[in-house]
C-alpha cells in the first residue's frame, strides 16, 4: 500500500491555524492538568484525544481533507523551519497531559487508547533528532506528486468546495518555496537523497508544467461542474483557476524543476544507505523498531529473511515441477518474463482483468468475516505523471466522512512488465481482503477515539496485506500453477526486502548487489526490480514491516488453531485481529491470547451446562 502523503507528514502545519474555541491548544491542555479535580480520568481522557485531533485536523490541513474533518479545505501545510520546530516542541504537552491521568481508573477500551496515545507520542519525541524533513522530495512523493493528489481527492460538489480549491492554488507558490527551504538544508546538511534515486524526479515535476488549462490534470474538476452550479459561476471559477494556473502554479513548479536540476541533484549524495548520513546508524535501527513494532534488529531480520528465502523457494521449485517445464529455475524466470502469453496488450484489458478478480473475491469475503466494511472500493490506473516511479500497485483509502471511496491503483506503464500471473496476489493485498478491508473498518470503528481509526503501524498494515494474499488459496484463487507461482513470486518478495533493506542500510550492501540479490531469487521483472530496490533505499526499514507482520498474524492464528481446536473459527479470528484498528504486533499478541483464552473459558462453562 502506498499511504497517501499526508498521513506520513513528518513536520506540517498551518500558519494562521486557530483552535476552535477562544482558547489556544496549549491553554486546553493546561486546563486538562488543572481541571483534575473536577473531571474524572475518562472524562480527561476523552478530552485530551479531542484537543490533540482537533490540533491535527488544523495543523495538517491536508490530513483534514482526507478525513472528512471540516472547514480546513482552502489551507495547507506550513512547512517552515519554524513551524517545524514548533511542533516538536508542542509534543511534550499532551504527552505531560496523558501522563497526569491515572491509567488504573480507565476501562480496557480507554486504557488501550491511552497506551497507543502515549506511546505514539513517545515515539514522535524519539525522531526527533533525526532530520528527516530535509528529505522532502523523492521519487515516491514530494509536492510534484502531493499537489496533484490533493486536488484529485478534493470535494467539488459546490461553489465553496471549488473556492476551497482555489485557495489552495494560490498556496502552491508557498508550499514549493518551503520545500526548496527544506531541501536546501538537507544539502547544507548532508542529509539528502541518494542521488540514483532522483533520476525520475525531474520528469515528475515537469508533468505539472502543462499550461494549456484543459489538459493539465489539477484543473479536472473545472472541465464538468455539477449541475446546481450556474453557468455565471462555472464561468467565475474557472477563469480564476485557469489564471491561477498560468500565473502562480506553472511557475513555482518550473522554479522547482531548475533548483532540482541545477542544484538538489548534483549536490545530492553518492552513497545509498541510512547509515552513512550524519547520525545514520541510529536512525536506521530507530525506524527498525518503529516499522516493525518489535525490538528485532537489524541483524536479526536479515537472518529471518535469509531463512525464508530458503523455505519459499523450496516451493517455488514444487510449483515449476507441476508445470511440467523443462529448464532451470532462471530459464522459468526468462520464460515468464517474456513469453507474450503472461501479458495484456492494452492498459484497458489489464484493468478490467484487475476488476474482474476483485469483482471474485468480493463474494468469498463472507466465509472469511464475520463483519465486512460498509465503504466501497474501485480500481483505477496509476496517474501518468508518477507510473514510471511507481510501484506495479497501491491503495488509497476512501473516506465515510468525506464521501470518498477507496481506490486499488494498478500501474499500466510497460505494460511488458506487468505479467498477469502477479495480478491475483496484488488484488487480494491492496483491495479485498487486504488494505481495503482492514483500513476501512478501522475508519467504521465506534466508540473510539479518531487518532484509532487512522493509526498506521505498518507491520500490522501490510502484515495484513501480505497475509491477506495467502487467503487467496481458501477463496478459490490461484488454481493455475503459474498464477500460484505468482503468489510465492509475492511471498519471496517480501522476504527479499528483509535481505536486501537490512543489506543495504547496515551491512554495507551496494545497490547493485541488492537487485542481483533480487533478480536470482524472484520473477519479478528488471524494471520493478530496480523500482523496489530505489523504494527501499528512501524509505529505510519501511519494507520490513510486510513479512515481518505475516509472520506474526500466521503465529498467532496457528496459536489459536491449536488452542480452540474444533472450537477455532476463521470469521471470528479475522473479526478480533482487525477489530481494534491498527496495533503494535506486541499489542495484537496479548489481545489475541487474551481472546483464546477467553473463548476456551466460555467453551468449558457451556460445556459445563450441558
Amino acid at each position: 500500500m502506498r499511504l497517501i502523503f499526508f498521513i506520513l507528514i513528518l513536520a506540517a502545519t498551518s500558519a494562521n491555524a486557530q483552535p476552535s474555541t477562544s482558547q489556544s491548544f496549549e491553554q486546553r491542555y493546561q486546563a486538562l492538568i488543572e481541571n483534575k479535580s473536577h473531571q474524572t480520568e475518562t472524562e480527561r481522557l476523552r478530552e485530551l484525544f479531542n484537543v490533540k485531533w482537533d490540533y491535527n485536523m488544523r495543523e495538517y490541513p491536508e490530513w483534514a481533507t482526507y478525513v472528512g474533518y471540516p472547514g480546513q479545505n482552502d489551507r495547507w501545510s506550513d512547512n517552515s523551519l519554524e513551524t517545524i520546530e514548533r511542533h516538536k516542541r508542542e509534543l511534550q504537552t499532551p504527552l505531560k497531559v496523558v501522563k497526569s491521568i491515572d491509567r488504573s481508573k480507565l476501562n480496557p477500551t480507554e486504557q488501550l487508547s491511552y497506551d497507543l496515545f502515549k506511546k505514539q507520542l513517545e515515539r514522535g519525541i524519539e525522531g526527533h533528532r533525526f532530520k528527516s524533513e530535509y528529505l522532502a522530495i523523492n521519487q515516491l512523493g514530494g509536492v510534484q506528486q502531493d499537489v496533484p493528489q490533493m486536488f484529485e481527492i478534493m470535494p467539488h460538489r459546490s461553489v465553496k468546495d471549488y473556492e476551497d480549491i482555489i485557495a489552495r492554488f494560490k498556496g502552491v507558490p508557498t508550499v514549493i518555496q518551503q520545500t526548496i527551504v527544506l531541501l536546501k538544508k538537507g544539502l547544507e546538511t548532508g542529509i539528502t537523497e541518494p542521488r540514483i534515486t532522483l533520476r525520475d524526479v525531474p520528469q515528475q515535476v515537469a508533468s505539472q508544467l502543462v499550461e494549456d488549462p484543459l489538459k493539465n490534470p489539477m484543473l479536472e474538476a473545472f472541465k464538468e461542474f455539477p449541475a446546481g452550479i450556474s453557468t455565471t459561476e462555472q464561468e467565475r471559477l474557472r477563469k480564476e483557476a485557469f489564471t491561477l494556473l498560468t500565473n502562480n502554479v506553472v511557475p513555482a513548479f518550473k522554479e522547482l524543476h531548475k533548483f532540482l536540476v541545477e542544484k538538489y541533484i548534483p549536490g545530492s549524495r553518492e552513497s545509498i544507505a541510512l547509515s552513512d548520513i550524519p547520525d545514520g546508524k541510529a536512525w536506521y535501527e530507530m525506524n527498525v523498531r518503529n516499522v516493525t513494532t518489535t525490538s528485532l534488529t537489524p541483524k536479526q531480520i536479515h537472518e529471518i529473511g535469509l531463512s525464508e528465502v530458503k523455505r519459499i523457494r523450496t516451493q517455488m521449485d514444487e510449483v515449476i515441477a507441476k508445470t511440467g517445464f523443462k529448464g532451470s529455475f532462471d530459464d522459468f524466470f526468462v520464460y515468464l518474463r517474456t513469453d507474450p502469453k503472461f501479458y495484456f496488450d492494452d492498459a484497458e484489458s489489464l484493468l478490467r482483468g484487475y476488476r474482474d478478480i476483485a469483482k471474485r473475491a468480493d463474494p468469498e469475503l463472507a466465509k472469511l468475516f464475520g463483519k465486512l466494511p460498509r465503504l466501497t472500493y474501485g480500481v483505477m490506473p496509476v496517474p501518468a505523471y508518477s507510473e514510471k516511479s511507481q510501484p506495479t500497485a497501491y491503495y488509497q483509502p476512501g473516506s465515510p466522512k468525506a464521501g470518498r471511496p477507496g481506490y486499488f491503483y494498478a500501474n499500466t506503464y510497460d505494460l511488458k512488465t506487468r505479467p498477469k500471473w502477479e495480478m491475483e496476489p496484488l488484488s487480494l493485498h491492496e483491495a479485498v481482503p487486504g488494505h481495503h478491508i482492514q483500513l476501512s473498518l478501522a475508519q467504521e470503528m465506534e466508540n473510539v477515539p479518531e487518532f484509532r481509526k487512522h493509526e498506521s503501524y505498518t507491520a500490522f498494515v501490510e502484515g495484513w496485506g501480505l497475509y491477506s494474499e495467502s487467503l487467496g488459496q481458501e477463496m478459490g484463487f490461484y488454481k493455475d500453477p503459474y498464477s500460484n507461482f505468482g503468489r510465492l513470486t509475492y511471498e519471496m518478495w517480501r522476504a527479499i526486502r528483509l535481505v536486501v533493506d537490512t543489506g543495504m542500510h547496515s551491512m554495507g550492501w551496494s545497490r547493485q548487489q541488492a537487485i542481483d540479490y533480487f533478480k536470482s531469487n524472484a520473477s519479478k521483472n528488471e524494471h520493478d526490480i530496480t523500482v523496489e530496490v530505489d523504494r527501499y533505499i528512501v524509505w529505510p526499514g519501511q519494507a520490513l514491516a510486510y513479512k515481518i507482520g505475516e509472520l506474526k498474524i500466521k503465529e498467532l492464528r496457528a496459536y489459536a488453531t491449536k488452542e480452540l481446536g474444533d472450537e477455532f473459527d476463521i470469521r471470528a479470528f479475522h473479526d478480533e485481529v482487525l477489530g481494534n484498528g491498527a496495533l503494535p504486533l506486541d499489542v495484537l499478541e496479548q489481545r489475541i491470547k487474551a481472546w483464546v483464552a477467553t473463548q476456551k473459558a466460555q467453551s468449558a462453562s457451556q460445556a459445563a451446562k450441558n
